[in-house]
C-alpha cells in the first residue's frame, strides 16, 4: 500500500511577538502539535512550515487558526488550551457520541459544527462555570440549552433554570400589553424556542408546570440558591455588574452555570458598564471556569449572517465611537 503523499504549507503570523507567544516556552506548543498530529514543523521568524499528509496538514492549519484566535482574545496560550484545541480538531467531522449532545428525539446527536463550537461544548462539560462570548448565529444559546437538556436527561442534574435580563432594545416594556408576565415573555421567547427544538412542546410544558424547567427574568433570581441544576444566563451583555454578581452567586452544590452574550450588542445605557465585560476581566484566572470566544467563522445560520456581522464590525461610525 502506497504511503500518503506529503504536502507542504506555510502559516504566516502577524509578528515575531505573536510567534513567541504561539510557540510557547522553548517551543513546547509546537512540539505538542507536532507529536499529536504527526507532522513536521519548521519555524522561521514569523512563518511556520507544515509538512505531512494532506489530512494532518489541514488539521494542523485548523489548530493554529484556533490557537491564534485564543491568543487574540486572551493574550496568552496555556498548555491546556493547546490540548483542548488538538482534541477538538482531531475529532473534527467524525465527532461521535462522546462529543455530541444526545438531546434530540430518537436518540440523535446534536454535534458541534465548528472547531470553536467544539471547544465551547468541551468547556461546558469540564467546568462548573463557562462564559461564552460571540456574535449572533454562533450557537451560544442553542448549545448551552442543548448541554442543559443533555445533563437533565442523563440525570446529572434535576432542573434547568434559564434567565435573561429584561432590557429594552428600542421599545419600552411599558408599551407592551398585559401584565408583567406578558411584558417579559418576548424577552424569554428565544429560550422557549431553543427548548422546543429539542423536546416535544408537551414535554416542555410538563417540565415548566412541575418546575423542572424554569425560565425567568434575571431580576427574579435574587435571594435564591440553586443546587443540582444547570443555570443559564442568556444575553448577559445586558446585565449590570451587580446583577452579574447576584446571578453567579446563585450556584449551589452539583450545579453548572453557563453565561452567554455578545459584547457588541449592549443595550445598557452608555454610562453603565456591562457585567459580562466586567466578569471576563475579573474572573479570567479562576480555576474550573472557562471563557470561550466564538467568532465569525463559527456562525452557522444563513450564510448572509456572517457577511452582515462583518459589515457591521467594519462600520466606520462604530470605530469612531
Amino acid at each position: 500500500m502506497a504511503e500518503p503523499a506529503t504536502v507542504s504549507r506555510n502559516v504566516t503570523l502577524d509578528s515575531r511577538d505573536e510567534a513567541v507567544l504561539l510557540f510557547g516556552p522553548r517551543d513546547a506548543n509546537l512540539r505538542l502539535v507536532r507529536d499529536t498530529l504527526g507532522v513536521r514543523l519548521v519555524a522561521r521568524g514569523d512563518t511556520i512550515q507544515i509538512d505531512g499528509s494532506e489530512e494532518a496538514v489541514a488539521q494542523t492549519e485548523r489548530v493554529f487558526a484556533q490557537l491564534r484566535s485564543v491568543l487574540r482574545n486572551q493574550n496568552k496560550i496555556t498548555p491546556e488550551d493547546v490540548r483542548t484545541i488538538l482534541e477538538v480538531v482531531r475529532a473534527g467531522s467524525e465527532r461521535g457520541a462522546a462529543s455530541g449532545l444526545a438531546i434530540l428525539d430518537g436518540g440523535r446527536y446534536l454535534r458541534p459544527r465548528t472547531d470553536g463550537q467544539g471547544r465551547y461544548v468541551q468547556a461546558m462539560r469540564e467546568n462548573d462555570l463557562t462564559i461564552c462570548v460571540g456574535p449572533a448565529g454562533t450557537g451560544k444559546t442553542f448549545l448551552a440549552v442543548a448541554m442543559a437538556v443533555t445533563l437533565l436527561r442523563q440525570g446529572a442534574v434535576k432542573r434547568l433554570v434559564l434567565a435573561r435580563p429584561a432590557v429594552e432594545a428600542g421599545e419600552k416594556l411599558g408599551f407592551l400589553p398585559g401584565d408583567i408576565a406578558a411584558k417579559v415573555n418576548p424577552y424569554l421567547r428565544p429560550l422557549f424556542d431553543s427548548l422546543n427544538d429539542m423536546m416535544e412542546p408537551e414535554t416542555v410544558r410538563r417540565y415548566l408546570d412541575n418546575d423542572v424547567i424554569e425560565i425567568l427574568p434575571l431580576a427574579f433570581m435574587r435571594g435564591r440558591t440553586l443546587n443540582n441544576a444547570v443555570i443559564i444566563l442568556d444575553e448577559a451583555q445586558n446585565a449590570t455588574i451587580p446583577q452579574m454578581k447576584m446571578f453567579l452567586t446563585r450556584m449551589g452544590f452539583g450545579s453548572k452555570v453557563i453565561v452567554t452574550g455578545d459584547i457588541t450588542q449592549n443595550d445598557l445605557p452608555k454610562t453603565v458598564k456591562s457585567g459580562l465585560i466586567d466578569a471576563i476581566q475579573r474572573l479570567k484566572n479562576i480555576d474550573r471556569l472557562a471563557i470561550v470566544h466564538l467568532g465569525e467563522g463559527d456562525i452557522v445560520r444563513h450564510p448572509l449572517v456572517q457577511q452582515i456581522v462583518l459589515a457591521y464590525e467594519d462600520d466606520p461610525l462604530r470605530k469612531k465611537a
